[in-house]
């Protein structure tokens, strides 16, 4: 199978590029070439790469590629890549609808990552704020930021929900506006659950952050977080602003139908 061709990009800014692809192979194959970019560049000067993964359907396929097409697995130092979640549903690690899950079977199975790389939520706990506080002692005790510093992605790895929410940040939760934490359990009331999740400081303090946006489905919702209005709390992807990193929206043709070009 011919390797799909590289997105073209259709607004930049100052703060972010949006690149468009042709369907959620493209905007695998995307993912992959800039998480193998990012990896090489990082390890050139430091011994570790650190990645938050997403959750959802739309990583899936480019797990699959990191693990098993030879272009991206062979160019990996797996040793020496630390894969975190930057949400979790409040469920153990075998239930179907677990993030980790998902990258596990996907990718983390097939692909030699020492155990101890793999930084899961302990999800299984029925205290979801205790399973928050465990997570945040985890991100403290591998980054060691200074005193009044946070710890430091290499990539984090975002989707966008149809809703405009992202990691677990829902719009009208508490999560939203969260700016002690590092780790919340944030409860979703549609859900009538928990969700755990990374908040807005952590997720900005990457040196690199990559959304994934597939599907017509979310055209509406990504032209107002892209070229709306400010509306944090409806539209909570918007909080996503690096305040010293890149900030790279990879998105598919049916999801970018509504955006008025800026190339």
């Amino acid at each position: 199978m011919d390797v799909p061709p590289f997105g073209e990009t259709i607004m930049r800014s100052s703060e972010f590029e949006v690149r468009v692809v042709e369907d959620v192979e493209a905007l695998s194959h995307e993912a992959a070439r800039a998480i193998v970019g990012l990896a090489m560049e990082a390890l050139q000067t430091r011994d570790y790469f650190s990645l938050a993964l997403s959750g959802g359907s739309t990583p899936k396929r480019l797990y699959a590629l990191l693990a098993q097409d030879p272009s991206f697995r062979e160019e990996l130092d797996w040793s020496k890549i630390h894969f975190f979640w930057g949400d979790e549903r409040h469920v153990p690690p075998d239930h179907p609808e677990s993030n980790y899950r998902l990258a596990y079977e996907a990718m983390l199975l097939k692909v030699p990552v020492p155990t101890a790389n793999i930084h899961r939520l302990r999800a299984e706990n029925p205290d979801a704020s205790m399973v928050a506080d465990e997570y945040e002692q985890e991100l403290l005790t591998f980054f060691q930021p200074q005193q009044g510093e946070l710890p430091r992605f290499h990539c984090v790895l975002l989707g966008m929900g149809s809703d405009g929410h992202t990691a677990s940040l829902f719009p009208g939760t508490s999560a939203v506006h969260e700016r002690g934490r590092l780790v919340i359990a944030n409860w979703v009331e549609k859900f009538q659950a928990h969700r755990i999740t990374m908040t807005p400081p952590v997720l900005n303090n990457a040196n690199s952050v990559i959304f994934m946006v597939s599907g017509e489905e979310k055209a509406e919702t990504l032209r107002q977080v892209l070229q709306g209005e400010e509306q944090p709390d409806q539209f909570p992807s918007q909080l996503i602003k690096p305040t010293h990193g890149t900030l790279l929206w990879l998105v598919d043709k049916p999801a970018s139908k509504l955006l008025t070009l800026q190339g």
